[in-house]
C-alpha cells in the first residue's frame, strides 16, 4: 500500500479523482441536454424529469463531496449534512412549484422551465462548495431556459452550448493540471 503522505501519491489521487469530478461534470450536461429533448417531445415528462433530476444533482453533489473529503480535511460528516440541507431544502421549493403548478398558474412548459431555474440556482449554490464545475452547470442550466424561452431550434443550441462548455472545462483542466504532470 502506498504511503499516503507520499506527495506523488497524493498528486495521482488528485488526478483521479479530477477525472471522476469531470465525469461526473460531462454526466451532468448530458443529463441536462436529454431533459431539454424529453420536455420538447413531453412537456408534462419534462416537469418529471426535472423533479427527478433533483434528486439526482444532489446525490452526484454528495458524490463529489465525499471525493474532496478523500483528499483534505474536511469531515464528510459535516459536508453531508449541508449537503443533504441544501437539497432536501431544493425538493421543498420544487414541491411548493408543483403545487403552484397544479392550481392551473402555469402550463407545463412554463413548469418545466421554472424546475429548471429551480435546478440551475441550487447547483450554482452548491458549485461555491463543491468547486467551480458545479457552479458552471447551473450557469449552463440557467442559460438553456433562457434559450429554450427564445431560440425555436433550442435543442440544437442547448447541444452547441453543452459541447463548448464540456470542450472549454475539458481544456481548463488540462491546462491547470498541466503543471502537476511535469
Amino acid at each position: 500500500m502506498q504511503d499516503e503522505r507520499n506527495p506523488k501519491a497524493q498528486i495521482a489521487q488528485k488526478r483521479r479523482y479530477f477525472g471522476l469530478e469531470e465525469a461526473i461534470f460531462i454526466l451532468l450536461v448530458i443529463l441536462s441536454i436529454a431533459g431539454i429533448v424529453i420536455t420538447d417531445f413531453s412537456q408534462h415528462d419534462g416537469y418529471a424529469y426535472w423533479a427527478f433530476m433533483v434528486a439526482v444533482f444532489g446525490g452526484l453533489a454528495i458524490f463529489v463531496s465525499w471525493l474532496q473529503a478523500k483528499t483534505n480535511e474536511n469531515d464528510f460528516g459535516e459536508i453531508v449534512k449541508e449537503q443533504g440541507k441544501h437539497w432536501i431544502h431544493t425538493l421543498v421549493v420544487v414541491s411548493a412549484a408543483s403545487l403552484v403548478i397544479k392550481s392551473g398558474q402555469f402550463t407545463e412548459i412554463n413548469a418545466s422551465l421554472m424546475i429548471l431555474m429551480i435546478l440551475a440556482l441550487a447547483t450554482m449554490l452548491d458549485g461555491m462548495r463543491i468547486g467551480w464545475q458545479f457552479s458552471l452547470v447551473g450557469f449552463f442550466l440557467a442559460a438553456c431556459a433562457i434559450i429554450v424561452a427564445y431560440v425555436e431550434q433550442f435543442i440544437l443550441a442547448c447541444i452547441g452550448l453543452g459541447v463548448f462548455v464540456v470542450v472549454g472545462t475539458l481544456l481548463w483542466g488540462y491546462w491547470l493540471n498541466k503543471d502537476t504532470v511535469e
